[in-house]
């Protein structure tokens, strides 16, 4: 079986290639350029990661190419996140670069070579189930990525393959470790790698034109003055420049919402207030990973962010099929607009959507 890995320059990509080259199968290992590093915003690592990725290929002995995809992950994903957050929403691009990028461009590149699969170090599991492909949570919950794949569908499920998915990441730093791989002891990446070290809201001021206002009490008294809606998402702390009022107690200031026809930031006192929390929120863009998806209520679990827990709810389909009703069992804190709520039964990711209010 030829295999096309996508190699990251990390660990986890490292551990993927060597055990499906361990297995036998022919491998090409492929670094992804999605980011132009001679764009003077660019703080990415790529040179450094892709010294990494072709010193593990050397070692096991097989071919490392590199594509430049950054002109389609700027169509497909960039444009997008710069358009969410106009619209002062809160994006997620790793999940678009998933669908988008990994599991469509670099997917039919690798099919127009010849292989007949490709390979990443996610960690997630692909399971056929009475002829449908599903996805499945990694055994290692603290690492389980599945929430950024459930835009996955049938064709590329049937063309990937989640080589780690069954590991535990201590276990992959140790086979790491053990076959002598560069990236056996590397910091796994964090953030969007288009930003890097760099301040998000300087980032963001070089593409969007920032439009101040004021920042409210839900009472509609004035506390302060916020740089830009955009700058700004539910349940946010830092950064809002406000200290304690004279007459109140001493708590942390917290975004609850956002009135973009005013243009004003609005903001609660205490991490636990009633109004940082909701138990229905509407969401769009659904996408089922085998559908069609259900035809009436259906009871599950479901995560409105990547580290959380999943929650129980009641899903329900309204008149318009691009849109579900989310009932929680209990309310959830800081349900955020642009970020996407994802549906488990168990460790069976079904699918998602947007987040819209």
């Amino acid at each position: 079986m030829h295999i096309v890995v996508g190699m990251s320059g990390g660990v986890d990509s490292s551990v993927a290639a060597y055990l499906l080259h361990k297995e036998g199968h022919k491998i090409t290992g492929l670094f992804m350029k999605n980011w132009n590093e001679d764009d003077y915003l660019s703080h990415c690592a790529a040179t450094q990661d892709e010294a990494d990725a072709r010193t593990v290929c050397d070692r096991l002995g097989i071919a490392l190419h590199t594509v430049n995809f950054a002109q389609q992950y700027w169509d497909n994903v960039f444009e997008y996140f710069l358009s969410e957050y106009k619209n002062n929403r809160t994006p997620n691009p790793d999940i678009l670069c998933n669908k988008e990028i990994k599991f469509k461009t670099f997917l039919d590149h690798a099919l127009d070579l010849g292989a007949d699969a490709i390979a990443t170090g996610h960690y997630a599991q692909i399971k056929l189930q009475s002829g449908k492909y599903e996805l499945w949570c990694g055994v290692d919950d603290n690492k389980d990525q599945s929430y950024f794949l459930y835009q996955l569908n049938q064709h590329q499920l049937k063309h990937a393959l989640f080589p780690i998915g069954s590991y535990y990441k201590s276990k992959i730093r140790e086979i790491a470790r053990t076959q002598g791989f560069i990236t056996h002891n590397k910091k796994d990446s964090t953030g969007i790698c288009f930003i890097g070290e760099k301040r998000f809201n300087d980032f963001l001021s070089q593409y969007l034109p920032a439009k101040p206002g004021r920042i409210e009490s839900p009472e509609g008294e004035i506390l302060g003055e916020h740089q830009g809606l955009m700058y700004y998402t539910i349940g946010q702390r830092k950064g809002l420049g406000l200290g304690g009022k004279a007459d109140s107690v001493e708590k942390p200031w917290y975004v609850a919402d956002k009135d973009a026809a005013s243009n004003t930031l609005i903001v609660v006192q205490g991490s636990n207030h009633p109004k940082l929390f909701k138990q229905r929120l509407k969401c769009q863009q659904v996408h089922w990973i085998s559908p069609p998806g259900p035809s009436s209520a259906l009871m599950c679990l479901a995560k409105i962010r990547y580290r959380q827990a999943p929650q129980a709810c009641t899903i329900n389909i309204a008149e318009n099929t691009d849109e579900l009703i989310v009932d929680f069992l209990e309310p959830q804190r800081a349900i955020t607009p642009g970020q996407a709520i994802v549906f488990y039964n168990q460790k069976h990711c079904l699918g998602g959507a947007t987040i819209v209010e």
